[in-house]
């Protein structure tokens, strides 16, 4: 038999979640802060409030193509279009590059995973020279073999080549 208190304190719980600010607390009900895209600068780099200043995020685990090479403004106008003025959540370790960069990958608001979004539609390589996740490998590998985005073409450079000719 339910006892009297265990009923309040499930309806005081429910309504608590009702309350959240959180636009994630549908699809993720124990995710952490979202910030607020407030510029996107290629395919894997943009920029969210954080703590009242900007903070410039690069995608974890991809490479998407530089602006000016082929798939370039493409990849970017796909992040353009899934996030810019829109809340994301950032899974990150606290890891920085080089540039000061958090290293994070980014969940939208209907629960998809952006990083894994670009490479799933040959818009960005799993870069392996960082990464070891083997879902990032098989999602480029479909990728390819359906010739998606930047696989239609027939010998894609890699954005790590394309920075050092």
């Amino acid at each position: 038999m339910i006892h009297w208190y265990t009923t309040v304190l499930l309806l005081f719980l429910a309504g608590c979640n009702g309350l959240s600010g959180n636009p994630y607390h549908k699809v993720m009900p124990h995710a952490g802060n979202a910030y607020k895209v407030t510029g996107v600068k290629d395919g894997d780099t943009f920029v969210v409030l954080m703590d009242g200043s900007e903070q410039v995020v690069r995608l974890a685990h991809i490479d998407c193509p530089e602006k000016k090479q082929p798939f370039g403004s493409r990849a970017k106008q796909f992040v353009s279009d899934r996030c810019f003025g829109k809340y994301v959540l950032l899974l990150h370790h606290y890891k920085y590059d080089r540039n000061k960069r958090l290293i994070a990958e980014v969940m939208l608001e209907d629960g998809s995973n952006l990083n894994q979004e670009l490479v799933r539609n040959g818009l960005a390589w799993h870069f392996k020279k960082y990464s070891t996740d083997a879902g990032y490998a098989a999602l480029e590998a479909a990728a390819r073999l359906h010739r998606k985005g930047l696989w239609a073409d027939e010998k894609p450079v890699a954005p790590w080549e394309w920075r050092h000719r």
